[in-house]
């Protein structure tokens, strides 16, 4: 609450460079989280400053890429190639660990339609439903494909969830990745403890990365209507506000009630989240984008400087309407 309101006083005290002490305000509650983070956030409207904290780096998406990914498939929704309520076969081969399907289905016999498997991939950010996905939108080279037809340059996939994760904890290719990871644990017990600590050779890694601007440019065109047709932006706008994952980052100190539509991401020393925020009395939504990379932080800390950087663009914006 403190650092609310030292942001609103400063935002006060010098309206002719209201941007300059909401940077000082977002640098001050960034660095907590150690590593590096990225911010990139501005109104929907495009009306007022834009805010830039480390922009120039890339970082890992981490499951943000699953906006993308949704963005691709509603592509082919929109053009008629398939359907919302066409049914998916899921190969028990193309299963990763995940919340919902990996967990809870060990047999063949699953099938989903393609809006339940986005459902599952944005609420829950299972990982074998985006992997499904992924090859519905005709693979990662589709999905840059995609995003660079929205003009979203600094974004890049290059890898479905198996395939980022084998790559992660150092896993062989050939078997299917539950088999992989099954050999990795006996070989290694402590490998899954490393899903939370600074991988530098990941994080250094270009592909599936993004600067926070890409991002946050990603949603402006997804939440503006310009991305996907009128259908295609109601589902996905739609789902995102139906995230489960994310109640500690942007949505954790802002007011309650207040609508938040969001993406999680959470590897190694990367925590993320992403999203748009409805301000208060029609005041309009802020876009915003925060990235957190190579940072040895316990989970809580570094999600606490999400939630109160997002607390302090909300206030931000909110105060200059």
């Amino acid at each position: 609450m403190k650092a609310t309101i030292a942001a609103l006083l400063l935002a006060a005290s010098t309206a002719a460079h209201a941007a300059e002490p909401i940077d000082a305000e977002i640098q001050r509650l960034a660095q907590p989280a150690l590593g590096t983070v990225g911010v990139a956030a501005w109104r929907l409207d495009g009306k007022g400053p834009h805010l830039l904290l480390n922009n120039s780096e890339r970082y890992p998406l981490a499951s943000t890429f699953k906006i993308a990914v949704a963005g691709a498939v509603l592509k082919r929704v929109d053009a008629g190639e398939i359907t919302l309520d066409q049914m998916i076969t899921v190969d028990p081969a193309m299963m990763v660990p995940s919340e919902v399907l990996a967990d809870r289905f060990s047999h063949p016999g699953v099938a989903l339609s393609v809006h339940n498997l986005l459902e599952l991939m944005l609420t829950q950010s299972d990982n074998t439903a985006t992997d499904v996905m992924v090859r519905t939108a005709g693979g990662a080279e589709a999905v840059t494909a995609w995003l660079r037809a929205q003009g979203v340059r600094d974004q890049r996939i290059d890898r479905d969830t198996a395939g980022l994760l084998r790559d992660f904890f150092s896993l062989p290719a050939g078997a299917s990745f539950m088999e992989s990871f099954e050999a990795g644990k006996k070989a290694d017990p402590a490998i899954e403890k490393k899903s939370l600590l600074p991988n530098p050779a990941f994080d250094n890694d270009p592909r599936d990365t993004s600067t926070p601007e890409a991002m946050a440019t990603l949603l402006t065109r997804i939440f503006s209507g310009k991305a996907l047709k009128p259908a295609s932006t109601k589902v996905i706008t739609e789902i995102m506000e139906r995230c489960r994952t994310g109640d500690a980052r942007l949505r954790g100190r802002l007011p309650a009630g207040t609508k938040v539509a969001d993406k999680t991401g959470t590897i190694g020393g990367t925590v993320n989240d992403v999203g748009v925020i409805t301000l208060p009395d029609g005041a309009g939504q802020v876009v915003i984008a925060v990235f957190v990379k190579n940072s040895p932080a316990p989970m809580a800390v570094r999600e606490k400087a999400i939630a109160e950087i997002a607390r302090s663009v909300h206030d931000f914006y909110l105060f200059r309407s």
